[in-house]
């Protein structure tokens, strides 16, 4: 814990990750909400998982688009126009009554407007710390991060279920309005600028780190998103269980990362995260109550934000610092394009066997997710002894006053 303290007390660490957490919030709380909302509107768990979908494909389509464009209009640019169109489409879904094709326009202009926060902030984290702290602080981004998933579901199926799940859109909306402006007002955005990269969009994907990270953040986060729906359609929406069981989830992620954070970063890193994974998912299936698949999750949860700190750490130490943004715009489309199939597929099995379908779903996903990095480990960067910083550029990178 001292070599965390270290790290937020470096000039601007704390307060750029506290408002990227705080922009970044109501996306931990929308996907539930959209499932919620649709679902009563619909009455099918089905049509919901197709509007999740349709977001997600539209999250992925932008990550590696906007990511480039930041390094092309600048940060603050992209960020703010993207802002602008994603609340007003957001806020469209909450107040129109609509039919399912029309959701999943809806929906996908969502997902492709989604300000690309998460690229962003990883861009510039290279430039706030030295080397060896770069890898404890991606751990503790990852776990931090855990906290949006551990609030985010509580708050959004209280204010679902107690007050209505207009409500619990409109909430999204309200956050991510204030914590957009928060982070975009940050000086870190103004002051470090991502070269333009000399590649070809997709090329950095020929990086084999990069596809590994690509491919197992869409086995990880497709997983989850079963899990997720199937814990919903457990429960139901006429109680806060769902809600309490996913914040437990999280709660073993955010434990895992802190817990975790300094294990140096070997072959076999990411296939041992994923195991945890997998075996805390196959154990949930066994019994469908409250208190078993709180524990079981937390279990599970204990090797996500591990996991997920393993991917950042061997894509930025695997490009140059003008193709990071890029980069993780492609993991994220992976993990988004995870999200929208997991999130269809538990969706149509719950429809078809209940919710025992999402948990089969789950299991499938996250052994995959195990199996990839371990056949791959020849492609797993060994970060032991050595720090994740992105390769140099040719040129040097402009630093713009804020």
């Amino acid at each position: 814990m001292s070599s965390y303290r270290s790290l937020l007390s470096a000039p601007g660490v704390g307060r750029i990750i506290a408002a990227q957490l705080v922009a970044r919030f109501p996306f931990g709380m929308l996907s539930l909400a959209f499932l919620l909302h649709i679902e009563q509107v619909t009455g099918s768990y089905g049509a919901a998982g197709l509007v999740l979908a349709a977001t997600s494909i539209g999250q992925g389509i932008a990550g590696p688009l906007t990511s480039r464009w930041m390094g092309s209009w600048g940060m603050r640019k992209v960020l703010v126009t993207t802002l602008c169109v994603s609340v007003v489409v957001v806020t469209t879904i909450a107040l129109a009554t609509l039919p399912v094709p029309l959701y999943m326009v809806l929906g996908f202009l969502a997902g492709i407007s989604t300000p690309p926060i998460q690229p962003a902030v990883r861009t510039i984290y290279p430039k706030m710390v030295t080397s060896s702290q770069l890898t404890p602080l991606f751990s503790l981004d990852a776990s931090a991060q855990e906290i949006i998933w551990v609030l985010g579901p509580v708050i959004t199926t209280f204010v679902s279920t107690q007050v209505g799940t207009v409500w619990g859109i409109l909430l999204a909306v309200l956050i991510m309005v204030g914590g957009g402006i928060w982070f975009i007002a940050s000086p870190e955005v103004g002051r470090v600028r991502i070269p333009r990269s000399r590649r070809s969009i997709g090329k950095v994907l020929a990086k084999p780190p990069v596809l590994l990270a690509t491919v197992v953040g869409f086995l990880l986060i497709g997983a989850c998103s079963a899990i997720e729906v199937g814990v919903v359609a457990t429960f139901g929406h006429d109680g806060l269980e769902a809600g309490i069981v996913l914040a437990v989830f999280s709660a073993g992620s955010l434990a895992g990362g802190l817990a975790l954070g300094h294990v140096p970063i070997g072959p076999w890193a990411l296939a041992r995260r994923m195991f945890i994974v997998f075996a805390g998912v196959a154990l949930a299936s066994l019994f469908l109550n409250e208190w078993w698949l709180a524990v079981t999750l937390f279990i599970a949860g204990v090797g996500i934000a591990p996991a997920l700190a393993v991917l950042f750490a061997i894509v930025s130490s695997s490009v140059k610092f003008s193709d990071t943004a890029e980069a993780y715009g492609w993991v994220g489309t992976g993990q988004l394009i995870g999200a929208a199939l997991g999130s269809a597929v538990a969706g149509f099995l719950i429809d078809e066997n209940g919710p025992g379908g999402a948990f089969t779903a789950a299991i499938a996903l996250a052994f995959v997710g195990f199996v990839v990095p371990a056949l791959g480990k020849r492609w797993h960067p060994d970060l032991r002894g050595r720090d994740a910083s992105p390769l140099a550029d040719t040129e040097p990178v402009p630093i713009q006053p804020s």
